[in-house]
């Protein structure tokens, strides 16, 4: 796998030292993509499913080590809820056949998020597909699902504030990382390469902490047509940019 990834890399001229560790992706467009061609919204969201599957599989074999896909935000049950419902169900059946459908491609599969707005029946199956894929030394993709940043944070204030209020920790003593160790994300690294679809160029409550020094790229693409040559073309933009991190 390694040499193939290496081949293919070195194909589309790449540079190895110089991949992105994380990447973060807001899917985009589906809706749009559907209205388009006169479908449903929900067979957006079925070709934009499809499209992750692409994506993924991609990125694991260019090397890269984190995805974190935003998939269903804290402020998307505010959507008719025969479309939160129909979502539901395309993760759910994600999640049930993720052994199958990524099968080989050695892809650990997190979900991030608040999880007691889910059913019991999604919280079940997160556990279940958490633990059959938690020992695979591939790719770890994060499903940002029922996912907010400012959420994330208050999460994270919260569990401080437990901290201080039982004595662990005193207010001076608070530091950034003890913030990250709060995160849904701890433990690793902040995302390098923000990826958008549709042409929108917002965070939208996206991972606010983690891409504070994010190299964002905006493609004018809607997600279901996002293929892996695009998914290339982001990642040699973001090689392309000099990071300084606040430095010169």
């Amino acid at each position: 796998m390694l040499f193939k990834a290496f081949r293919r890399n070195e194909e589309r001229d790449l540079d190895l030292a110089n991949m992105p560790n994380h990447i973060g992706v807001i899917m985009d467009g589906n809706g749009r993509w559907a209205k388009k061609r006169g479908l449903p919204r929900s067979a957006g969201h079925k070709a934009g499913a499809e499209s992750l599957k692409k994506i993924v599989t991609e990125a694991n074999n260019l090397g890269v080590k984190y995805i974190t896909v935003y998939a269903f935000s804290t402020e998307n049950w505010k959507r008719p809820k025969a479309e939160v419902d129909y979502l539901m169900d395309l993760l759910m059946d994600y999640l049930i056949n993720a052994e199958k459908t990524l099968a080989g491609e050695n892809v650990r599969i997190r979900a991030i998020g608040s999880r007691k707005e889910l059913s019991e029946e999604m919280q079940r199956q997160i556990k279940k597909t958490e633990e059959l894929t938690k020992d695979r030394s591939g790719i770890v993709m994060n499903i940002a699902l029922n996912y907010g940043g400012r959420e994330e944070l208050l999460h994270s204030a919260k569990m401080l504030c437990e901290a201080v209020k039982n004595g662990e920790k005193s207010p001076e003593e608070i530091t950034e990382k003890d913030i990250e160790e709060g995160l849904y994300t701890a433990g690793q690294p902040d995302v390098d390469l923000l990826i958008r679809t549709s042409g929108e160029q917002r965070l939208s409550n996206f991972m606010l902490w983690q891409v504070s020094y994010a190299e964002m790229v905006f493609v004018n693409k809607l997600w279901p047509d996002f293929k892996p040559k695009d998914l290339i073309e982001c990642i040699r933009v973001y090689q392309g940019r000099g990071r300084r991190f606040g430095g010169i």
